[in-house]
């Protein structure tokens, strides 16, 4: 067992401490965007049907990467305590468990990926047109899920135990693959044949599968902060259970979040092609825009797992208060951007007018949502990160049940808003999330959560 030196995270300046674990998530999480960003960049000169589809496509792919990510969160919260109690042994055991979750999950959404894409995409109520430019892409994200799982548990490994340098310079290597790869294999440049939309999916396959390779690596060589060993392994169902009961609700969170998304385009869709392509663009800038708010959380969660491992709840709440701090100053710069250039931000994904006049408009609405991001990203993986997954799941649950899909039906049905009705419905859904997540953090029952 090795476990390596670095800052003490649980002592010290704890703005020096979420500084020093933010900053490479947000450099890893925006360089993880990259690939994604790039090949809708790419799509987007193959015209409307292939943004529609990909952005449909895009949802389904991450209804089943959140359900991973939130089984995860369960492994990042245990690994975060235990390191912060000095248990590296206990540490290392979670990771080995996590390895057999991992594995056998993947397997189940690879299954149903091959079986039931065209199902998913049909049950959307995309044109066909849709359908047809992107049911294999939606199969070959679904069977490279296995790659990517492992990946993003080696990632939580790393991060959970104060390592965030080395996730990002990952990231970094096995991006920079993935924007050379991308259009070689969409236009079938050079000697790569064309393949559309399908060349940005075996993109991400193998993309992924360099970084998955790295990370384990890294890990098995002892050259992060844990060194993951599998000597005396053997499965564990009380181990797999822990795991598994903190993250389970996580990944209910996760997957009803995107399963909301993924009705909102189901809302969207009955109002045309071009009203589909400009909601999937507005996500896609979303996702860059919320790269700072989630790495500063991710980071704000590290530090509340190791200060309550170490029993210092006070740091592990100060820790949640200035990375809500740091990305509340974020958002409102980025909500006056947006304000002022959104066409110009919109025209680098399409030089469309009429995309481009909707896709601003989608965006200035959403600024409304916008200003409160830091009180709902950081404050709900402080909470996550501390073990307490059980009340983030029910906000979430309520706020899309109860306000974002019922506002978004009525506003977009029964109000002359039409589709514009759907985007302040997110807005709406927004500030129902911070003050639920402030509440409760001030509370402050998340901090005698026991894992």
């Amino acid at each position: 067992m090795h476990f390596g030196g670095g800052r003490d995270l649980t002592r010290g300046s704890i703005l020096r401490n979420l500084l020093f674990l933010s900053w490479p998530m947000i450099v890893g999480n925006s360089v993880n965007m990259i690939g994604p960003t790039v090949d809708m960049i790419w799509v987007g000169r193959l015209g409307p049907d292939a943004i529609a589809g990909v952005g449909v496509s895009g949802i389904a792919v991450m209804l089943a990467q959140s359900g991973l990510m939130g089984l995860f969160q369960g492994l990042r919260s245990m690994v975060s305590r235990f390191i912060g109690a000095r248990d590296e042994k206990q540490a290392n055991h979670v990771a080995q468990q996590a390895v057999v979750i991992g594995a056998v999950s993947s397997a189940v959404l690879a299954i149903m990926g091959i079986f039931f894409a065209e199902g998913i995409l049909r049950l959307v109520g995309v044109e066909q047109a849709v359908i047809a430019e992107s049911a294999d892409y939606l199969r070959i994200q679904f069977v490279g899920m296995t790659a990517m799982s492992f990946r993003m548990m080696a990632e939580g490994i790393m991060q959970a135990s104060g390592d965030a340098v080395t996730p990002m310079k990952i990231a970094v290597a096995f991006r920079l693959l993935h924007v050379v790869l991308s259009p070689l294999l969409i236009f079938g440049i050079w000697i790569f044949p064309r393949m559309g939309v399908n060349g940005a999916a075996v993109t991400n396959v193998f993309s992924q599968s360099l970084g998955t390779a790295l990370a384990f690596w890294i890990l098995l060589k002892g050259q992060s902060r844990l060194k993951l060993s599998f000597t005396g392994f053997r499965i564990d169902p009380r181990m797999v259970w822990r795991i598994i009961r903190i993250g389970f609700p996580a990944s209910v969170m996760g997957m009803q979040m995107t399963l909301g998304q993924f009705l909102l385009m189901f809302f969207v869709a009955p109002f045309g092609t071009l009203a589909v392509a400009a909601h999937t663009l507005n996500q896609r800038i979303e996702m860059i825009m919320f790269m700072p708010a989630w790495g500063v959380g991710m980071a704000a969660g590290v530090l509340a797992g190791q200060n309550l491992g170490a029993f210092q709840p006070a740091r592990a709440e100060k820790s949640g208060w200035l990375g809500t701090v740091l990305v509340e100053a974020f958002a409102i710069l980025c909500s006056l951007a947006i304000l002022l250039w959104a066409p110009a931000i919109v025209h680098v994904f399409s030089s469309d007018a009429e995309l481009v006049r909707l896709a601003s408009t989608f965006l200035r609405i959403a600024v409304g949502g916008y200003v409160v991001t830091g009180f709902v990203g950081v404050l709900q993986q402080s909470i996550s990160g501390a073990g307490d997954t059980l009340m983030p799941m029910v906000v979430s649950l309520l706020a899309m049940w109860l306000v974002l899909l019922p506002l978004a039906f009525f506003l977009s049905r029964n109000t002359s808003l039409g589709v514009y009705g759907i985007r302040w419905a997110i807005v709406a859904s927004s500030a129902a999330n911070a003050i639920a997540y402030t509440t409760y953090f001030r509370l402050g029952k998340w901090k005698q959560k026991r894992v």
